[in-house]
């Protein structure tokens, strides 16, 4: 290595590299010197080393993971700042927990104050970065793992140990303390430094499938309800596969957070659970979280199997599966043994009927869809948020886009009416609004060349650190389509006041408070100053041409971000 020392920041670019880490995302803080130097060497000395992003924002560098994640399903690393950094950057880390994103996410305290032996590690740490009991507690609740190393000596292993967590199911971040002055010790290389292998494939043993396949065998009437089986590579098509071969029925509720099944399979009847939930006679919840509200509903004569590698998410505090029976495993595998097994005890009658049952139920869903449609683009003057839905559906299919949603009001118009047709299609923000953009920035540097939607309402444009996102939008070369369904209020906070107090002062006053938006500025106009295509629409007329002119934007290299003035 180029310069004198290998030291804990060579230590720490050797264990990402050997966890596959390919990108590393850091919002900068005083404590990654080390980390940067022998990242410098290695560029320096043409070492393989895994690329490195400079962020200016703790949420656009966790929430860019998390967008890179989920699209590669590889193990992420984010470096942020002391405990400052790590608070600000708390509710991204939480959404990726929520996600099920695998990252190492990493930030520093001081062991010595100045006042021990070795570098001076400055006057910062012991007058306003430090905290007391350290940085990992403070994680350790929004995160699945959070512990210290506090040696130069375990430092390699630990952050491969942290690594290796995070990819394990069920797949979240975790938070390891790096002392800067572990980082700025000398260090041996590791003796044999190794790549982390592939996780192992846990599968069902082959009486729990036969158990729930002769439950399968004998339904006259079983529907499937998932929420996120298309996140495990491999699940939306044996997920796909299971239902259309076997004529099972599939519902993806509005809690649905990515792509599980096309939109137009004919097994695909819509995303309204309680429609179904009680003339069904079996429910399979495929990686379903929490399919139904209140979670104590139960349907009235359903035999309920959960298939799911992990069911009892440790990160959600109360869950209600009222499962009859468990079929747990990797769920593709654990899908495709399903598959077979059910296949050889159903009668192929009987398999045709539920076929025939599915795809009426299909087309009874897709008719509504589309009569919602016509009536929304036949309204005069305005834009009603279904038209401009199905405006960018065909901006979707015409350029096998993957949509980014992080709207509220409109989120089950954009997931009914722009919709899915492949495997990771689609990605619903989880947790606190304000990461979206970066989300999809971060899915648009996995899918390189593809195009990259994003939708989101006023309010949640407004939680984004917005400039900090295109910025990076620009500077790292990620053009995607940006569109603000945009009805200047915080719709979801009045309806939820309307819930509580239908008859309230603030019904009888006008009075609604928290929702009120229109003194916002021209929400299109942050992208001026980078540069970048930027439209405020509100007449239907002119919808058509400003969408073309944002897509040639963005096929061009320019992010392209649209303020739509919506109806409702």
């Amino acid at each position: 290595m180029t310069g004198p020392r290998y030291d804990g920041g060579e230590l720490l670019i050797e264990a990402f590299d050997d966890l596959g880490v390919d990108v590393i995302f850091c919002s900068s803080g005083s404590e990654w010197a080390p980390a940067w130097e022998a990242i410098a060497r290695r560029q320096a000395d043409e070492v393989p080393t895994p690329r490195y992003l400079d962020l200016t924002h703790e949420t656009v560098a966790v929430a860019m993971a998390t967008g890179y994640g989920l699209v590669t399903r590889r193990v992420q690393a984010v470096l942020l700042h002391a405990t400052p950094g790590l608070l600000q950057g708390a509710m991204a880390v939480h959404g990726a927990l929520l996600a099920g994103v695998g990252m190492v996410v990493t930030s520093s305290e001081s062991t010595t104050y100045g006042d021990g032996p070795g570098q001076d590690p400055g006057g910062q740490w012991y007058r306003n970065l430090s905290i007391v009991g350290g940085t990992h507690p403070v994680a350790q609740p929004w995160t699945k793992w959070s512990s210290q190393a506090a040696s130069v000596a375990t430092l390699y292993e630990f952050v491969k140990r942290a690594g290796e967590l995070a990819g394990r199911p069920p797949t979240g971040p975790v938070y390891l303390n790096l002392p800067l002055e572990v980082l700025l010790e000398d260090a041996e290389r590791p003796a044999k430094p190794k790549k982390v292998v592939a996780r192992g494939r846990r599968v069902s043993v082959p009486e729990d499938v036969a158990a729930v396949a002769d439950i399968l065998a004998a339904a006259r009437n079983p529907v499937i309800v998932t929420e996120t089986a298309g996140r495990e590579a491999g699940g939306f098509e044996a997920l796909t596969a299971l239902a259309e071969d076997l004529g099972i029925a599939v519902v993806e509720p509005t809690s649905t957070v990515c792509a599980n099944i096309s939109k137009s399979s004919p097994a695909y009847i819509g995303n309204d659970v309680d429609a179904v939930m009680d003339e069904a006679d079996v429910i399979l919840l495929v990686n379903a979280r929490a399919p139904f509200y209140p979670p104590s509903k139960r349907p009235a004569k359903a035999t309920m199997v959960v298939v799911d590698e992990v069911p009892q998410r440790p990160h959600i505090v109360y869950q209600v599966l009222n499962a009859d029976v468990y079929l747990e495993g990797a769920l593709p595998e654990t899908l495709a043994a399903l598959r077979d097994a059910a296949l050889e005890r159903t009668d192929a009658a009987l398999i045709a009927e539920r076929k025939a049952a599915a795809r009426e139920a299909h087309d009874v869903f897709t008719a509504q869809t589309e009569a919602l449609e016509r009536k929304a683009l036949a309204v005069a003057g305005r834009i009603d948020p279904i038209a401009l839905s199905v405006k960018l559906r065909d901006i979707v299919r015409a350029e096998n886009a993957t949509v980014v949603d992080e709207t509220i009001t409109h989120g089950r118009l954009v997931q009914r009416h722009i919709g899915w047709e492949r495997p990771d299609g689609f990605f619903y923000v989880q947790g606190g609004l304000g990461q979206g953009i970066a989300v999809a920035l971060g899915v648009k540097l996995a899918v390189k060349d593809g195009f990259v939607l994003f939708t989101i309402g006023d309010g949640a444009f407004l939680y984004n650190p917005i400039v900090q996102s295109l910025l990076a939008a620009k500077e790292f070369g990620l053009p995607v389509l940006i569109v603000i369904y945009n009805n200047k209020k915080y719709l979801s906070m009045k309806m939820n006041h309307l819930r509580f107090y239908p008859q309230g002062a603030a019904v009888t006053t006008g009075n609604h408070l928290g929702v009120d938006l229109s003194a916002q500025p021209a929400l299109s106009a942050f992208a001026a100053p980078f540069d970048m295509y930027h439209a405020e629409v509100d007449d239907p007329a002119e919808l058509d041409r400003v969408l073309a002119e944002a897509v040639a934007a963005v096929k061009g290299g320019v992010t392209a971000v649209l303020n739509v003035a919506v109806s409702r």
